[in-house]
Order: C-alpha cells, then sequence, then structure tokens
C-alpha cells in the first residue's frame, strides 16, 4: 500500500492522521486509531495495515487490529493485567477509542498523547496519560525512529507493589511469510523464555546468530531479558528492521507481560523486547519498558524506542 492510499483510507474512515517527515519517508500518525504509527520508505507503507480493520470499529465483540506500531499497557495478562478485567480477552474500550492529539511538531519530530483510563484485573482504576514522543532521522540508506514511550499516573492514590504492575509497552507489527525470520546475538537460556508453547522447533543458531523462522501454522511469543541488545527482522519483501530498548529509568525495571491466565500472580521474569509470530501471516517486534515498585502520582514510566529501517537492497 502506498503512502497516499493509507492516507485516503484514513480519510473515508473519518480517522485524523498527522504526516511526521514526508509521504515518501517518513511516519503516519494515525490519531484516531490508538495513535499507531505507519512507517513509510519510498512512499510504501512498510507497516503491516489491514484496511478493514481501519474501515471498522472495535467494539466488545471483536477487536480489530490495524497493524502499524501502538503503545500498550503491559502487562496483558496475570492478576495485575489489562486484557482480561471483564473475564475474558478484550483491548479495553479506553485504548481503541482514546483521543490521541498533537502537542507540538515540527518537520521531522512530533509529541502526540492521550488520556486512558486503565481498569486491571483486579478492578482497580488507573487514570493514565500516555505520550509518544517521535523523531525520525536520515541517513543515506536508512531511516531511523527514536520513540520516547510514557504511561504518566495521574491518580491521587499512591499503590504499592501488591496492587499493581504497569509498563509502555511498544508492539510494531509487520507482515511476515516465506524468507522472514528473526535475527539477534545468541541469548542466555536466563535470558528467553516461550510465553505460549514450545517455539524450539522454530528456532536455530546458524552462523552465530539466533535465528527465528516467522513462516508458522502454530502462534508463538517469545520474552528476552534485560542483556538481549537488538532484535532484527528480515522481512523477505525488501528491508530489514532492527529494534532497541534503552535503559530504564532509575526504581523501575522490567516486568512480566505475558498473556497468562488473570488467575495467575506475574512471574519474576523481565521482558526487554519480545517477538510475537502469528499464523496468519504477521509478526510483532515488542519493545517494553519497566515497572516502580510504588506507583506515586504524576510518575512517568518511560522507555526510548529505536528503530533502524534499512532497504535490503542498499545492504548487498
Amino acid at each position: 500500500m502506498t503512502a497516499n492510499e493509507l492516507i485516503q483510507l484514513m480519510s473515508q474512515s473519518h480517522r485524523r492522521v498527522h504526516v511526521i517527515g514526508t509521504l515518501e519517508n517518513g511516519i503516519i500518525a494515525a490519531l484516531d486509531l490508538e495513535g499507531r504509527l505507519f512507517t513509510v520508505m519510498n512512499a510504501e507503507v512498510v507497516s503491516r495495515v489491514v484496511p478493514s480493520a481501519i474501515v471498522n470499529r472495535s467494539n466488545g465483540n471483536v477487536f480489530h487490529n490495524p497493524g502499524g506500531d501502538a503503545l500498550w499497557p503491559a502487562p496483558e495478562g496475570n492478576c495485575f493485567g489489562y486484557e482480561y478485567n471483564t473475564g475474558k480477552w478484550r483491548v479495553p474500550p479506553s485504548i481503541t477509542g482514546a483521543v490521541w492529539e498533537v502537542l507540538t511538531y515540527s518537520d521531522n519530530k512530533a509529541v502526540i498523547k492521550a488520556e486512558i483510563d486503565l481498569v486491571n484485573n483486579q478492578q482497580l482504576g488507573i487514570p493514565c496519560e500516555f505520550e509518544r514522543h517521535i523523531e525520525i532521522n536520515f541517513a543515506e540508506n536508512s531511516m531511523t525512529q527514536h520513540i520516547t514511550e510514557i504511561i504518566r499516573y495521574v491518580g491521587i492514590q499512591e499503590l504499592d507493589s501488591s496492587e499493581f504492575r504497569l509498563a509502555p509497552w511498544s508492539l510494531c507489527q509487520f507482515d511476515s511469510g516465506a524468507g522472514s525470520k528473526f535475527s539477534m546475538l545468541p541469548p542466555t537460556s536466563e535470558d528467553v523464555r516461550d510465553m505460549y508453547d514450545s517455539s524450539l522447533s522454530k528456532r536455530e543458531l546458524i552462523e552465530g546468530k539466533y535465528m527465528i523462522d516467522t513462516n508458522t501454522d502454530f502462534r508463538f511469543q517469545l520474552g528476552f531479558g534485560k542483556n538481549v541488545e537488538w532484535i532484527e527482522y528480515l522481512s523477505g519483501k525488501g528491508f530489514k528492521v532492527k529494534r532497541f530498548a534503552g535503559l530504564l529509568p532509575l526504581g523501575q525495571s522490567h516486568i512480566d507481560i505475558a498473556d497468562v491466565d488473570p488467575s495467575q500472580f506475574p512471574s519474576y521474569f523481565g521482558d526487554k523486547l519480545s517477538v510475537y509470530c502469528d499464523p496468519s501471516g504477521f509478526v510483532e517486534i515488542e519493545a517494553c519498558g519497566g515497572c516502580p515498585e510504588t506507583l506515586k502520582p504524576g510518575i512517568e514510566l518511560r522507555v526510548n524506542v529505536t528503530t533502524e529501517f534499512i532497504p535490503i537492497a542498499q545492504t548487498i
């Protein structure tokens, strides 16, 4: 899909957008679509785009996943998560219906913000502001996105670790298929885990690189700990993507983000990065921020996420 086609689809669906950079090389921020970001290179949208999910609206019965790059709250499951507060998995309407606004912008920068009230699986309400500080830089053969993801707690009560877990969680989606793989330096056994069933059949060591085959007939997700520096996605479609998550603010640490039963207590594994592979033909590269021991009014949970986009033809 071209950038102009995506802009037209957004307009027809009555979705506001803001362009950072240009429609040749830049980002289309979908303000009425969860503040999702769609990356454009050479006038083509390289992020995953699901047109039907842009045209249709999510509700309590169905979540339409439009692709792009979204900021969500972690964790997903366990007793402190945010997707099971009605007893079944759903994306909270405070996320799908959030009104994102542009606070500041220039040619290659923007700050967007939304008010999002969360309710965790303990039925505890946590009022927040979500912010995405976006900057893009260009080199001769690449485009780099620097995004500071922020969740700001605006409630008046102080919460301790017996009541909550909360961290910013950036999910970046791409189409997958034959020839697409994840690559990284080999993690230690303490720095990798399966969140669903075993994915060992999809993992192998090739010439010193840890490779993950994304072409799959079952869904799987791998979490990676604090010692994993980056994850690279080889799309098989003419580009590759390399993603980093920065150091956490003092007093914040990585948490268990997994989609598990909401009756479970979170594990002690801290997810810094993650990959998700879906048999329907898409993947996610996820980057996670941290959580404090105490949630104090006004505290900001933040993580700096760097994503490099490189045309494969330029790397040969």
